[in-house]
């Protein structure tokens, strides 16, 4: 088992299904504090320090979220511009400067491997908000909290699954680490529906390849979307060279409800990372999807709290803890009732 206690969690490859099987784990005990039942002050007095340096807002907001949940308080810096890196400080000195006024920092950065490198120089544990292209390890588990908790109602699990990922293969660094993790698992079908310049990167597919796994790939809908789950992505604009280079390939996957009839299952869920781009040249999730109960992009953009209060459980070793710092809820709340 992997010791997660004073550990960075910077990539989906530290993790095998001992690890992911103890997060999600864990991520399901934190459901009473998410809904407001109980409160837990366990991290009471610990620090978290959000280093947002590329735009956010379900992640760092799910990151404070999780933190504030188990009674901690947060910092945050937003924007390159807004921080000494703009003034030419390196990562590492950063992270020597923040980590000594943090007990645990976030942080997102646009330039691939860059928390990695600021990890070298922190003195406390960092977790991977998404660097660049490369890896979003915190999503990847959300996603498989996610698919676990659809999946169940049909008794069926992360092994004998069948997936297809749609939209920006090549850029979404959410369906990369996804796809790493779901490489773990046994007997999984991977349809990866893409134009053919925004395929998935080769080492990505040959990770669930050489893991036995079944692989489609493809540029049509039609006849692919008969599916357990679909995981659209939007077009990757910020990764292009202009906004013109990214509207060649907008609008070309979008998912409505006439299609979902057409080509899915009848209990086929549909995932997103979100934001979903709902600009009529985009459109990748019509609203006229959101009366579907199988639409869990709302559902999974909240397991991200609960994911995320688990790693902050498990890297600061309070994880066995939980229950001896409850509280009563004392304040008026309707989310029980939204559960």
């Amino acid at each position: 088992m992997m010791n997660f206690q004073g550990s960075h969690i910077l990539s989906v490859s530290q993790l095998d299904r001992e690890a992911i099987a103890r997060i999600l784990q864990v991520a399901g005990q934190m459901a009473p504090y998410a809904l407001r039942e109980k409160r837990c002050h366990v991290l009471d007095g610990a620090i978290l320090n959000n280093l947002f340096f590329e735009p956010s807002t379900r992640t760092r907001v799910s990151f404070g979220a999780a933190f504030n949940l188990l009674g901690g308080f947060v910092r945050e810096t937003v924007g390159e511009e807004n921080s000494s890196l703009s003034k030419g400080e390196s990562l590492f000195d950063t992270a020597q400067v923040i980590s000594g006024y943090s007990d645990v920092i976030a942080m997102r950065h646009p330039k691939m491997h860059s928390v990695a490198e600021f990890a070298e120089g922190s003195t406390v544990p960092v977790i991977n908000g998404g660097d660049g292209a490369n890896e979003h390890p915190t999503q990847a588990l959300l996603d498989l909290f996610t698919i676990q908790s659809e999946m169940a109602p049909y008794q069926k699990g992360l092994d004998n699954l069948h997936i297809t990922l749609m939209g920006d293969l090549k850029h979404g660094r959410t369906v990369h680490s996804l796809s790493k993790l779901l490489s773990l698992y046994n007997n999984v079908k991977v349809t990866m529906i893409s134009p053919n310049a925004l395929q998935m990167p080769d080492n990505v597919i040959s990770t669930l390849s050489n893991a036995g796994h079944e692989i489609v790939v493809t540029d049509k809908i039609e006849g692919n979307l008969a599916c357990d789950v679909i995981y659209q992505t939007r077009i990757q604009q910020e990764r292009f060279a202009s906004k013109d280079e990214a509207d060649l390939y907008r609008g070309h996957f979008s998912l409505n409800k006439e299609i979902y009839q057409q080509y899915c299952k009848e209990h086929t869920v549909i995932m997103h990372p979100l934001p979903r781009d709902s600009r009529p040249e985009a459109n990748e999730l019509d609203t006229d999807l959101n009366e579907l109960d199988n639409l869990a992009i709302f559902r999974q953009a909240q397991n991200g709290v609960l994911v995320r209060m688990a790693l902050f459980a498990l890297t600061l070793g309070v994880d066995e803890k939980l229950t001896q710092y409850e509280k009563p809820v004392t304040w008026f709340t309707n989310k029980q009732a939204r559960k």
